[in-house]
């Protein structure tokens, strides 16, 4: 906060009091709140928390505490729920109540997200939204996709063997941004400058890095009327950085979104998410202006949701590969006995009901690798193969959680899981994946940190990638 806001902050102690502090811990409706660590005056929990592994803290909250933790930050309330009860119970039989969105001004009013699937509160046009996204990702649509799958992936293998011993998520963040490009819009970069490719990308940066950083909170969250400051006043350099990164925001919705409608207007628009859905609409009816707008911020919002979170999956696949290289030799030796060896082609989506174990190693990865904090341990796709009940293996299926709760559950589970199947497959059946070596030929260990309070990303480590074989250097080399 500036020393503007500081003093505006403080002026108003009995309004910051009655939002922050409440020693009979009681809401303004009267019934109680979920215990959790002691507020203090003006402050609430700010000392309390820490800017990375959060999630760690919780834990140990949760053993004093319970299964749901309440915390308090300058008027805001903060809830943690930390067992498949708890969550169940809020977030799946109590969705209607519990499925809202916390105010963030900062990123809403002034920076232009406010329609953003992330950032709508619950009403109608975040309905709007999801039955847009229910229409245009539901399963019996994703096979359309497959081709757009396909052409984003096999060119990856030769990005990663351009930067094997280094760092890879450059390649990683490419190849995530031109798929999500290629199926939300129908797009396909070509360079790594596409300006389409830059702009989205540099607008996602700036909501995960800037806007929305360390959860978001700014002094004009906690009070609203400071949106109405004018920028050149002292103390409101949020007002000159919200105007500039609102072009940012706007123009990444905007740009894509007319060169998919220039290609859908010269008749030679592949099929995409967009495609679908507009195809499906009648432009002569009054609400097909509102349908387009929506489909127009839909589109945007699939993009940024799904970056981060794919590049923390593949993050993932990538130190469990280094870290259990048995399971990695067999899952190639599964695929051997499928694609012929070498591999003799690339996988294909019909090939999956021929290789189990390579499912159960894209679940165990869906799990121990979730961006959003579960605490997993032990990586064992084994898990997966053992004989058990119906009730066991629902309950042990991760994409009853990893992919959110109630209505705000993620609808691009299909997409996601087609595409993020086909990239395992694929890297497994090609190359070899192992730890980098010094100078004296000893394995280099990763040093993975944490560093994010929220988002279980990594810190940056190395692999050596190698084609497997001729055979597959020449699929890669012809591919590419």
């Amino acid at each position: 906060m500036t020393l503007l806001t500081l003093l505006i902050f403080l002026s108003l102690p009995p309004f910051l009091l009655f939002l922050s502090f409440n020693n009979n811990r009681k809401t303004r409706f009267s019934f109680p709140l979920p215990s959790g660590p002691k507020p203090w005056p003006l402050l609430g929990n700010i000392t309390d928390l820490r800017s990375n592994e959060l999630w760690l803290l919780v834990t140990n909250w949760s053993k004093r505490y319970g299964d749901i933790v309440y915390l308090h930050l300058f008027g805001q309330g903060l809830v943690f729920l930390n067992s498949p009860p708890a969550v169940i119970e809020l977030m799946e039989r109590r969705s209607a109540i519990y499925s809202d969105r916390a105010p963030l001004v900062m990123a809403t009013d002034l920076c232009g997200a406010g329609h953003m699937v992330a950032f709508t509160r619950y009403g109608e046009q975040s309905r709007r939204q999801r039955r847009l996204m229910a229409r245009g990702l539901a399963q019996p649509r994703i096979p359309q996709y497959h081709p757009l799958i396909i052409t984003s992936t096999r060119p990856l293998l030769r990005a990663l063997l351009a930067s094997s011993g280094g760092d890879f998520i450059p390649a990683i963040r490419r190849y995530a941004g031109g798929l999500n490009l290629n199926v939300v819009y129908g797009l396909q970069p070509t360079r790594d400058d596409d300006p389409v490719l830059l702009k989205v990308e540099g607008a996602t940066d700036l909501l995960a890095n800037q806007i929305t950083a360390g959860g978001g909170l700014w002094a004009v969250d906690v009070i609203p009327f400071l949106k109405n400051l004018p920028a050149w006043f002292p103390g409101a350099s949020f007002q000159r950085k919200a105007a500039v990164w609102k072009e940012i925001i706007v123009d990444s919705v905007n740009f894509p979104f007319s060169l998919f409608k220039a290609s859908m207007n010269a008749g030679t628009a592949p099929p995409s998410f967009c495609s679908t859905l507009l195809q499906e609409s009648d432009p002569a009816t009054a609400a097909f202006a509102l349908e387009e707008f929506d489909i127009k911020w839909t589109a945007n919002s699939m993009y940024a949701a799904s970056m981060d979170t794919t590049i923390t999956f593949i993050q993932h696949f990538f130190l469990a590969m280094i870290e259990h290289p048995e399971y990695l030799k067999r899952a190639q030796a599964e695929l051997d006995g499928v694609l012929g060896a070498g591999p003799a082609r690339f996988p294909t989506f019909e090939d999956r009901v021929h290789l189990p174990f390579l499912d159960a190693l894209f679940s165990e990865t869906l799990r121990w690798g979730v961006p959003v904090p579960l605490d997993p341990d032990r990586f064992n796709p084994d898990r997966y193969l053992e004989k058990v009940d119906d009730e066991i293996a629902r309950r042990r299926d991760p994409r009853g959680f990893v992919f959110g709760f109630g209505r705000r559950r993620c609808p691009g589970i299909h997409l996601v899981e087609s595409s993020i199947w086909l990239l395992l497959a694929t890297v497994i059946a090609t190359l070899d994946i192992e730890k980098p070596r010094d100078k004296c030929g000893k394995e280099i260990e990763p040093d993975v940190k944490f560093e994010n309070s929220v988002f279980r990303t990594a810190t940056r480590f190395f692999v050596v990638v190698r084609p497997r074989s001729d055979v597959a250097l020449r699929l890669i080399e012809e591919e590419t």
